[in-house]
């Protein structure tokens, strides 16, 4: 006796695309709260609707006055850039010893690397915090970039895709008179392409929009990054909320061109290491 699998019903479909229509128009619903505010007036602040009288496509243009807006926005790309490649480049060679390189201790070191993922950020700030005092970093770009050069996070995510790249290409290249480092630098670093395009993403966007960190190490304003400088709408101007949500806009484009450019690899990426993990 034969039997057929019954086609999926269309209402469990239907209900499904609902489902996610609405969990996506939950999730947007901030940004378009975001980008409604920052065409309004400051009198149409108080009022309980989303849509501006008329689009105040001016308060864009008035940040600029309000703040050094593109100074900010470069100390932001600045800081994020240079940690980004700092973390990919350390978080690489680590993940590379730790993957692929035989010597003694090395599965204890690397949990107890990865037992620092499960501190707080808080708890770690007064001692980088003490560090910088100490050479003398406070107020500095390096005092910015350096305590966020190393990941553990990066360490893991590396190390789980150069676990699944074949030995045998390692074995190969040593036949071929490879050394550690060339095959560290042209076999395993190309095969790992998905995870370190990954990793940066995740690391640029969550330095470009740090707050805390710039917020206690910097002084002077020309250090400032741009969630840092955006607080001046809330101290010298009051509560301009207009001005506020314009800015917040216009620091949204650079993640967006990043996340356009890059987001086939960041797909793959995740796939790939959904699927070995």
């Amino acid at each position: 006796m034969s039997t057929t699998s019954s086609p999926p019903k269309a209402g469990g479909s239907l209900g499904l695309h609902v489902l996610l229509v609405s969990l996506s128009l939950v999730m947007v619903a901030p940004f378009i709260w975001m980008v409604l505010t920052s065409l309004k007036t400051l009198a149409e602040l108080g009022d309980p609707g989303w849509m501006p009288g008329q689009f105040q496509w001016g308060n864009y243009a008035e940040v600029f006055f309000v703040i050094p807006f593109l100074r900010f926005m470069a100390n932001s790309l600045v800081v994020a850039g240079w940690v980004t490649a700092l973390q990919v480049i350390t978080s690489a060679m680590a993940a590379y010893s730790f993957a692929r390189l035989e010597w003694p201790g090395r599965d204890r070191v690397f949990f107890l690397y990865l037992g620092t993922m499960m501190l707080p950020g808080l708890v770690m700030l007064i001692p980088n915090f003490e560090n910088m005092v100490k050479f003398g970093l406070v107020d500095t770009y390096t005092g910015l970039i350096l305590p966020a050069a190393f990941s553990a996070f990066g360490t893991f995510l590396l190390r789980q895709f150069m676990l699944g790249i074949p030995r045998a290409l390692d074995e190969a290249a040593e036949i071929d008179g490879a050394s550690k480092w060339r095959i560290f630098w042209d076999v395993i670093l190309p095969l790992s392409r998905p995870g370190l395009v990954t990793l940066a993403i995740f690391t640029f966007v969550g330095n470009f929009q740090s707050f805390f960190w710039p917020l206690v190490m910097t002084k002077s304003v020309d250090k400032y990054t741009l969630p840092v400088g955006l607080l001046f709408f809330d101290t010298e101007r009051g509560q301009a909320t207009h001005l506020l949500m314009a800015g917040v806009t216009m620091s949204v484009v650079p993640l967006i061109i990043v996340f356009v450019l890059l987001q086939r690899q960041l797909i793959r990426g995740i796939q790939i290491g959904g699927v070995k993990g």
